[in-house]
């Protein structure tokens, strides 16, 4: 506590020294806590607790004024929520800083979140659901030193739960608008944008011990360095993004101890205009897992960050089977589609009706002749594995969805979606097979009066493999302004025959929310943007309340 105390005295002091419009100090935040009073249930798979109450509980507070912002976070883990890391419990304030800004200058010191370009060589984040925040404590510095340029230099050390990584990482990134140098660019409504970013982890390699088996005495480099190259082009309804990124030895827990150079490939076109959008992307990457510490494993200490190219899906159902980005190399392709058709035509009918489409399909590497080369332990000690760069190996994951949304009349609308899904467990999980499923859901809602909604959803999945099919259920009755009602039931109707129930209400009253339920939740992958966190079977009373000021 003493500590707490001592870090809360500082921002306040740098605050009010500082600031010459301490006066006009501004107070914001947030309380967030969700708690569940675990149930022992040996049908799903859920275990006793040693501890009768669990919970994840925030409090961020954040002070601004006209040139010096600073806040902190109190987290509680002591009791955490199932699903994660050991090193994830405990409570305290791991989260402070102090943010001057001045004319075209602003410096943070302390904690901070920062991302360059896609975030292949940097991107720290704060993930609850996944019990990630890797912040970088520090200091860094964003200058624009002329309208059109950004330049950005950083240096800390990367937390990991309640400690922070002895590896020092610093970078640098810079941004230049060519249409603000180029005025015949504005004038065609074209925009061009050049980025570049660098990299560097500075890890001693007596941080770690030397790694010796019976055949292999490795040494670890002391420095390893990332580059990123982008240019991002928009010309009216046009985007088109492409970037490219390589890192030097690195070798680790992810890649199997082996000393080959890390790279990422990504192209990305988008169009859009009124009723109409589209999307295509590609990205190709091969050993760019870069931690701030090479013998971690799990979610956390990553530097940056690949992302899936697969849709969020938010349907029970859709959700069931999520992707993780392979971290040993992939091609990923995704394509979205998205159109409205106009009122009072034979497709739109009265009220203009929307489709979406959505395909994503990841395949491995074609690999030489170290084939699944980190699962055979084969590369420790070598350059890599090498693969040409167009060859693609087996399929990872593959889903094709299509959503209709209608309205048929002012009080009743309908979503309805399919999706195929093909989900490789033996590659993502470990075991399992090639899951093949298809999914069909149907969404609808139903207004009685201005305050009084119902939505109710039917889900039904055909899976081939693992647990066999599924039905999900759920009827949802708002009450604006305050309260809301949801009964659920996912159901496998294929091999186990559990029911997994929930009943749920909720009040929110202006900037307070909470939420009360008691019921089962399946055991299975939690994911976000291609990261993913085991989480196990539970039963329960649930609490969950938020609060922002």
């Amino acid at each position: 506590m003493a500590l707490l105390f001592r870090r809360l005295l500082v921002l306040l002091l740098l605050l009010t020294a500082l600031s010459p419009a301490v006066a006009q100090v501004t107070v914001s935040g947030s309380v967030q806590s969700d708690i569940l009073v675990p149930e022992e249930d040996e049908k799903i798979g859920a275990e006793r607790s040693d501890d009768k109450v669990l919970t994840n509980t925030y409090v961020d507070l954040k002070l601004g004024s006209k040139y010096v912002d600073a806040g902190g976070r109190f987290e509680f883990l002591k009791y955490p929520l199932p699903g994660y890391e050991p090193d994830f419990k405990g409570w305290g304030v791991p989260h402070f800083y102090v943010k001057g800004h001045y004319k075209n200058v602003e410096l943070t010191v302390g904690d901070y979140y920062e991302q360059f370009g896609s975030g292949f060589v940097l991107r720290t984040y704060e993930e609850r659901s996944l019990g990630i925040d890797n912040a970088l404590r520090g200091a860094r510095i964003n200058y624009k030193p002329v309208d059109g340029i950004v330049l950005k230099a950083l240096t800390g050390k990367q937390r990991r739960y309640w400690h922070h990584n002895d590896a020092l990482v610093s970078g640098v990134d810079m941004e230049v608008g060519l249409e603000q140098f180029i005025k015949s660019l504005q004038s065609h409504d074209m925009y061009i944008t050049l980025g570049g970013s660098w990299v560097n982890k500075h890890e001693n390699p007596d941080d770690d011990p030397i790694f010796v088996d019976v055949t292999h005495n490795l040494r670890f480099p002391k420095y390893v360095n990332a580059w990123d190259a982008r240019v991002n082009m928009t010309f009216k309804g046009f985007s088109v993004l492409a970037e490219y990124a390589q890192k030097t030895q690195d070798p680790s827990f992810d890649n199997g101890y082996h000393y080959g150079k890390g790279r990422v490939a990504m192209l990305s076109a988008s169009y859009s205009r009124k009723g109409m959008s589209a999307l295509l992307q590609a990205k190709r990457s091969q050993g760019m897992s870069f931690r701030s510490k090479r013998s971690m494993s799990g979610t956390s200490s990553f530097i940056n960050h690949l992302p899936a190219f697969t849709h969020d899906q938010t349907y029970a159902l859709a959700a069931q089977y999520p992707y993780a980005t392979n971290l040993d190399g992939e091609w990923a392709f995704q394509a979205e589609f998205g159109y409205t058709f106009k009122k009072e035509t034979p497709l739109g009918g009265k009220y203009g009706t929307k489709l979406k489409l959505n395909v994503s399909h990841v395949r491995g590497l074609d690999y030489d002749e170290l084939k699944n080369p980190v699962a055979e332990g084969m590369l420790r000690g070598s350059d890599g594995y090498k693969s040409s760069f167009f060859k693609m190996g087996e399929t990872y994951y593959q889903d094709i969805d299509v959503q209709l949304e209608k309205r048929f009349t002012r009080d009743f609308s309908l979503i309805f979606m399919y999706m195929n899904e093909r989900y490789n467990m033996t590659v993502i999980e470990g075991h399992g097979g090639m899951i093949n499923s298809n999914i069909f859901i149907a969404d609808g809602k139903y207004k009685f009066s201005p305050k009084l909604t119902l939505r109710c959803e039917l889900q039904y999945q055909f899976c081939k493999g693992d647990d066999g099919d599924w039905t999900f259920g759920l009827a949802e009755l708002s009450w604006a302004p305050h309260w809301m009602f949801t009964l659920s039931d996912m159901w496998n109707c294929g091999v186990t025959k559990v029911h997994y129930y929930q009943a749920l209400v909720t009040y929110s009253l202006k900037s307070h929310r909470i939420q009360a339920g008691y019921g089962r939740t399946n055991a299975g992958f939690n994911c976000s943007g291609g990261v993913c966190r085991w989480v196990p079977a539970t039963r329960g009373f649930t609490l969950s309340y938020n609060y922002t000021f």
